[in-house]
């Protein structure tokens, strides 16, 4: 069970109740800021080349613009938790509203354990009755329901007041470090060009100066060298590691590898 709650404006909170019986893994994008509450099993985070780890109970924050990859593993009692995702139009209307801004640089990670409060935990039950029915809800129930929770948590952690409403896009980073930590994410040219401060003609064109190729076939190079070497060091098997690297599906990693070096993925373990 995955239950959404959100409505057709896509400037919006959306709140999330999952619950899974099983591992999932998977990637992801995170276009706003998240809390989220765990409540039964186990999860792995990896942004970059850090790894979060976090237990029932563990109360989270996720900052904006960045890449994620997960592992969800269920306990006796599944897998199950809360997830709010907060829009910035949200965030900016509270900005105004109530005189919020940073006042300093964030000094936060890209994932947080956050300090848990009763009157955290008696938010989390509140949404229990929405989370559990088929009702649909408008959009200014949910923004009170995301204005409690951010007053709630900057009261206990002030200092996310400074990456709350901080409302500057990322700015140019280098492309090389960048592009070498995250190409094993599935994600479309638009999103790197984004994350490293450029449009997407000034991401390809700097790509290009860099490394004397297109982001495409760099891309396919780099994800399919990586393959070879696991396949042929670690003896792993190729449907192990073909979402790990970017592809989209079994059939294509294999048709790609064989074009690259001439026998099948299976041959090369």
């Amino acid at each position: 069970m995955n239950k959404i709650i959100e409505t057709e404006n896509i400037s919006s909170p959306i709140f999330r109740y999952n619950k899974y019986d099983n591992i999932l893994e998977g990637e992801t994008f995170v276009t706003d800021h998240i809390f989220a509450l765990l409540i039964s099993g186990n999860q792995d985070v990896w942004i970059g080349g850090k790894k979060w780890s976090f237990k029932a109970g563990d109360f989270r924050f996720f900052r904006r613009n960045q890449l994620t990859k997960y592992m969800k593993s269920s306990s006796s009692e599944g897998f199950k938790s809360i997830m709010i995702q907060i829009d910035q139009r949200t965030l900016k209307n509270m900005s105004r509203e109530y005189r919020l801004i940073a006042d300093g640089p964030y000094l936060g990670g890209e994932a947080q354990l956050l300090m848990q409060s009763s009157y955290l935990t008696s938010y989390f039950d509140s949404l229990l009755p929405y989370l559990d029915s088929q009702e649909a809800y408008d959009s200014y129930i949910l923004s009170l329901k995301a204005r409690e929770l951010l007053f709630l948590v900057l009261k206990t952690n002030p200092k996310l007041k400074n990456v709350l409403f901080d409302f500057s896009e990322p700015g140019k980073i280098d492309i090389e470090a960048f592009m070498n930590s995250h190409y094993r994410y599935n994600i479309g040219l638009d999103r790197f060009a984004f994350m490293t401060g450029r449009s997407l003609s000034g991401f390809k064109r700097d790509f290009g100066k860099c490394f004397g190729t297109s982001p495409g076939k760099w891309l396919l190079k780099k994800r399919l060298t990586e393959a070879n070497y696991l396949l042929q060091n670690q003896h792993v098997r190729p449907s192990d590691i073909y979402l790990d690297l970017g592809f989209q599906d079994l059939s294509h990693f294999s048709k790609s590898y064989k074009n690259e070096f001439g026998i099948s993925p299976t041959s090369a373990t």
